[in-house]
């Protein structure tokens, strides 16, 4: 039953998360490498625990960017944080300063080097997440961004941020695409109900640089919008299957 199995996995995720960030709290005062590998183990096993007790597994499809790469993904659920760090091995992603507040994940996210940026901001926030970035990319760490800046639901309006397109800009590379269906299979109050199948994560052509700001902002969302619209149709059709 999804509701028991999904009981189940949250237990899981607690003792989990407690066990990795108390296991690994000395990773935060030693080299940066230690904190990516208590991510990183943090996540192999969310992963596991999905597919052995949910019953939820992923694929993934397309080529994975080289380290270094700018990235920007659809954002339906916590699985996807999970699953990129995961799969991109060490990238950072650009995240609300408020969640380096939160105990615990905030101090390995600090530590990681996670871009932490304060929406209040405006201006001061964008110059500050730039500078961010282009020391990422400078020591071969792939960036990750979630352009709409929050999680949307499957099916939902867009609603694409233009700092993605400052990112692009300002450090003339190009931009990969990311797709996703999470959203089907991770879901209920509080992302609580996992519904066994599976997750299908594509990475899309890179969108080349020097495309004019308007020009990439179009691209991006349309590559993005129209295979998360084709794998929510599949990840639909499967769950029908299902039932």
């Amino acid at each position: 039953m999804t509701w028991l199995r999904s009981l189940v996995f949250f237990l899981w995720f607690i003792i989990l998360s407690v066990v990795v960030h108390i296991v690994f709290l000395p990773a935060l005062i030693m080299p940066r490498r230690a904190a990516v590998l208590a991510a990183r183990s943090w996540c192999a096993g969310v992963l596991w625990g999905l597919k052995r007790i949910a019953r939820l597994d992923y694929e993934i499809r397309g080529l994975l960017p080289p380290p270094g790469s700018l990235i920007a993904s659809k954002h339906m659920s916590m699985w996807d944080t999970v699953a990129l760090f995961y799969v991109l091995g060490d990238p950072v992603f650009v995240l609300k300063r408020e969640l380096m507040r939160v105990p615990f994940y905030g101090w390995y996210a600090k530590r990681v080097g996670m871009i932490a940026i304060d929406r209040s901001a405006a201006g001061a926030a964008l110059r500050s997440m730039t500078r961010a970035a282009a020391r990422a990319l400078s020591a071969r760490l792939s960036i990750i961004v979630f352009p709409e800046g929050t999680r949307r639901k499957p099916g939902a309006p867009p609603a694409y941020k233009p700092g993605i397109a400052a990112l692009y800009h300002h450090l003339d590379v190009a931009c990969v695409p990311v797709a996703h269906n999470s959203g089907l299979f991770w879901t209920g109050p509080a992302g609580f109900i996992k519904k066994r199948g599976r997750i299908v994560l594509h990475f899309l052509p890179p969108i080349a640089r020097g495309l004019k700001r308007q020009d990439f902002m179009h691209t991006l969302e349309e590559r993005i919008e129209s295979a998360t619209a084709e794998l929510v149709g599949e990840g639909q059709a499967l769950l029908e299957r299902q039932q």
